[in-house]
């Protein structure tokens, strides 16, 4: 599959973390979410049904961040990955995964985790 759909700096407030200062408040955290998918018959209809719906995915990768909460980034990742392979259409997605204030003395811009799955 060499189709596409590329979804960059899905932002959002999550409990993601190991340390207590991690689990004590909602930190940033950045996505970029690439589906593959076969997208020949969209490219012809020009309709909605027939690609993947990119505010359902965003949606989708929001609430996980918000609404869960895991120690390992790894995690978190895999459950996106795993609910957006759920989708039929989708043959494999990639999760690129920031934490944007890792909690090290080093000044360290963001730590990431980047998985591939597919069915």
């Amino acid at each position: 599959m060499h189709d596409r759909i590329e979804l960059n700096k899905i932002q959002a407030l999550g409990v993601i973390g190991v340390l207590p200062e991690e689990r004590d408040r909602a930190q940033p955290f950045e996505a970029d979410i690439a589906i593959e998918t076969d997208l020949s018959v969209a490219g012809v209809s020009d309709n909605l049904d027939d690609t993947i719906n990119y505010g359902e995915i965003t949606e989708l990768v929001v609430g996980i961040i918000e609404n869960e909460s895991h120690q390992l980034l790894e995690k978190v990742a895999t459950r996106i990955a795993t609910e957006i392979l759920t989708v039929p259409s989708v043959s494999g997605v990639r999760v690129n995964l920031r934490k944007m204030r890792p909690p090290v003395p080093q000044f360290l811009d963001s730590s990431a985790v980047n998985i591939y799955r597919t069915k």
